[in-house]
């Protein structure tokens, strides 16, 4: 008996880092490890600061998960605002030293937090 596509069982990825990833997309994560934390000095993709990509010819779109903690205290936001502001600017430097001619980083609910 056949079974329409959607019943067949599916065979599950392998753990590990994707083996389909495009070499500019390779390329581009190489050089955002070279980013750092400077709160725990950690590279932002180990960290897992980064969950999204898009890269096209000479343009790359950067997606940050940049979660706020203690919202109440005012002097910690300005730490965390110059925290993220100081990798921002690291993010584009490097990229732009790179080659990339377009250069846009978008916070997780898509707004545009930098820009080179």
């Amino acid at each position: 008996m056949l079974l329409p596509d959607f019943l067949r069982p599916r065979k599950r990825p392998e753990p590990g880092p994707r083996k389909d990833i495009p070499g500019e997309v390779k390329r581009v994560v190489k050089l955002l490890e070279r980013v750092k934390d400077p709160e725990t000095g950690l590279n932002i993709v180990g960290e897992g600061l980064v969950y999204g990509l898009t890269v096209e010819g000479k343009r790359v779109e950067v997606f940050l998960l940049m979660a706020r903690s203690t919202p109440e205290c005012h002097f910690c936001q300005m730490l965390a605002i110059n925290v993220q502001r100081k990798i921002l600017d690291e993010i584009v430097s490097i990229l732009k030293t790179e080659g990339f001619n377009t250069v846009k980083v978008y916070n997780e609910l898509g707004l545009l937090l930098a820009e080179g």
